[in-house]
């Protein structure tokens, strides 16, 4: 999250070492290679990486339902046979995956 938070903060040229936890590890790891990049701190650094966090955890569900959902190939021959049968194998599996994995 480190990487996304310093650009975040409008950095486009640095290097990071590490994934610093605190002031003295984010000073010792974190080098601007170029002027016209903004001058930031640990102080600005440090909540933009919490609320990186946030919402990559937020997003959770989304990440658990992408990786169970029938595959697009078979979610069409799903959607094919229920018109032709009549029936709703198609919308039953997604509502499984959207129940087994809630948004809360």
């Amino acid at each position: 999250m480190i990487i996304e938070a310093i650009r975040e903060l409008g950095v486009k040229e640095f290097v990071c070492d590490s994934s610093p936890d605190t002031e003295e590890t984010f000073n010792r790891s974190y080098k601007s290679l170029s002027e016209d990049n903004p001058k930031i701190t640990w102080e600005e650094v440090s909540p933009m990486i919490k609320n990186l966090q946030a919402e990559y955890d937020a997003q959770e569900y989304a990440r658990d339902r992408a990786s169970t959902y029938p595959s697009i190939g078979d979610q069409l021959d799903m959607q094919y046979h229920d018109q032709l049968d009549g029936t709703t194998t198609w919308k039953d599996a997604i509502a499984k995956v959207k129940s087994d994995n809630p948004k809360e």
